[in-house]
């Protein structure tokens, strides 16, 4: 990361991780926001989605409440929509000059189906290789919350998707998953997702103007 922009030298791949609850999404479209009022180029996708396939498939994983599969078939499933996520959405956007901003990517693959799942990691890692082509994001903002608190704030809206419902211990296991993750992986950054939308916004924004100052800007006085 260093010049403060993508390995390529162009803007950079942002994917904002976590556990259920941390406020992934919500903090992906303050970004964009912030972005769009900046007038830095950018595209905002989520996953499993962000392509017709995508959407069909996290359609699947997520919302058919009752479906059971076995979780090496959810992993592929996931991988499927990343492989078409990585060469419709995110190359072409990265070719164009744009951030992308991403709800989600492998870390949470390794996260849910490897440390949550119990699946080989080493396996998981390989697979995940070959759908994304090898391409790594500049920065995984990993958004740190107890599983309680955001079981609590998932409570107070929405009803559970298909791996929501696993329950506090998977969700345990994911966390310890993010924290394993982060600790190993160079490009990867904790931020705390305790306090308020701005209060989280701002710790994410500080931290992008750290990493990339060619690309964010500073604050306008």
């Amino acid at each position: 990361m260093a010049g403060g922009t993508g390995p390529s030298g162009g803007r950079p791949f942002v994917v904002l991780e976590g556990v259920e609850g941390a406020g992934k999404t919500t903090q992906a479209r303050l970004l964009a926001r912030w972005l769009e009022e900046e007038e830095i180029p950018f595209t905002l996708a989520r996953e499993p989605g962000g392509t017709e396939v995508g959407e069909a498939i996290r359609g699947i994983v997520l919302d058919r409440d009752g479906l059971s599969m076995p979780s090496e078939t959810e992993l592929f499933l996931i991988l499927a929509a990343r492989a078409a996520f990585v060469r419709q959405v995110v190359r072409p956007a990265l070719s164009r000059g744009e951030v992308v901003v991403a709800d989600r990517f492998d870390f949470s693959t390794f996260a849910y189906q490897g440390y949550g799942r119990g699946l080989d990691l080493g396996q998981v890692r390989a697979a995940n290789a070959v759908a994304t082509g090898g391409l790594k994001p500049d920065l995984y903002v990993v958004l740190d919350l107890p599983v309680p608190d955001g079981m609590a704030r998932k409570g107070s809206g929405s009803g559970p998707d298909r791996i929501e419902q696993e329950g506090e211990p998977f969700l345990e296991r994911v966390a310890d998953g993010y924290r394993a993750l982060s600790a190993e992986e160079g490009c990867a950054r904790t931020v705390q997702a305790r306090g308020s939308l701005e209060e989280v916004q701002g710790r994410i924004r500080r931290l992008l103007r750290r990493e990339f100052p060619e690309t964010f800007p500073s604050p306008r006085v």
